[in-house]
């Protein structure tokens, strides 16, 4: 089960070049290409008067009147774009009968595991924590994301932002989460309900951090419960920097997704990241030898002993490279 809702595809295929008209307003939209399809509809990239939207038809009404509602109550919300941009809602008149459908603003980025993919272990952070930023916000106007996954999710360009795709499973708070992916939803690995909070989205922000280090994802041990999260997060280098964080997001130690946020930047600024080796896992296999964590880690504790000044000048750079980042990311928030 990859959701609380099945996803099927509509009877009704829109084809490249097709013009869909708005039933009520008029307008036009011609079908780019399919964008993808979820457990409410299909979604489209089409090109219209005000340049390329993205265009979700369904098959009844009540299946999108919740998300269009969404989108124009965040369309309202002062400050950088909860979500996509809402744009239009109406109805498709076709051979097979109405469909209803609503235009967004097209998200022109990079998705999110695949941004990360060949870049160092800091991006997970600096990601993950305008994540958190947006997520603090959208708690604070009553909402819980919900089914929150890298497929939900895109990286833009100049500067560097996550921005959501799907507001398809936001939930009020208080209220049961409506549509959710088991790999990311804690009642599925028994670390608690489904009730709509926050500590639910930060669960999620945990195992997304963790479906970074295994994109292919696994199944929960059912003889392990909870503690085989804990183990998969012990087998990758590139988590290590990032246990406590993920840990304490898991167990829902945080009371906000701000205070997750903060720990996280700190992690951040006062870790060194290095290169990992792309088994990524407890051991370097090399010239027939296997070397430990352990071994590794008093090994370059050495290192640094006889390079003091070697180390401090790479932090130094570190440092002046996350402030960089941090510069570019507050410029984006104020655009």
């Amino acid at each position: 089960m990859m959701s609380s809702l099945s996803k099927k595809k509509l009877d009704i295929k829109l084809h490249p070049g097709q013009v869909i008209i708005g039933k009520w307003h008029r307008k036009s939209y011609q079908i780019v290409r399919e964008l993808g399809f979820g457990a409410t509809g299909t979604v489209y990239l089409a090109d219209s008067k005000q340049g390329l939207v993205a265009l979700k038809i369904a098959s009844d009404s009540m299946s999108i009147t919740s998300e269009v509602n969404v989108l124009r109550h965040f369309s309202k919300v002062q400050g950088p774009s909860l979500g996509p941009s809402f744009y239009d809602v109406d109805d498709y008149v076709a051979n097979q009968g109405v469909y209803p459908f609503y235009v967004m603003e097209y998200i022109n980025g990079e998705p999110f595991l695949p941004f990360l993919k060949d870049k160092g272990g800091e991006w997970l952070g600096i990601m993950v924590v305008q994540l958190l930023g947006d997520l603090h916000r959208l708690h604070q106007e009553g909402w819980i994301f919900g089914d929150l996954k890298p497929e939900n999710l895109l990286v833009t360009r100049n500067p560097n932002r996550v921005r959501w795709l799907d507001v398809g499973g936001m939930t009020r708070v208080g209220r049961a989460i409506k549509e959710y992916t088991e790999f990311f939803d804690r009642g599925y690995w028994g670390y608690g309900g489904r009730k709509a909070e926050p500590s639910y989205d930060l669960f999620s922000v945990a195992m997304l951090m963790i479906n970074r280090a295994y994109p292919s994802r696994f199944e929960k041990n059912t003889s392990k419960g909870p503690t085989s999260l804990i183990s998969k997060i012990k087998a990758k280098n590139t988590l290590e920097p990032y246990e406590t964080v993920i840990r304490r997001g898991l167990e829902g130690k945080y009371e906000s997704a701000m205070a997750m946020r903060q720990e996280l930047m700190s992690v951040v600024q006062n870790t060194s990241f290095t290169s990992r080796p792309k088994s990524e896992g407890n051991t370097i296999t090399g010239k027939g030898k296997s070397v430990s964590r352990q071994a590794r880690k008093k090994r370059n504790n050495v290192k640094e002993q006889k390079k003091p000044l070697v180390g401090l000048f790479e932090s130094m750079l570190f440092a002046s490279f996350l402030l960089i980042l941090y510069i570019l990311y507050l410029f984006g928030q104020a655009v």
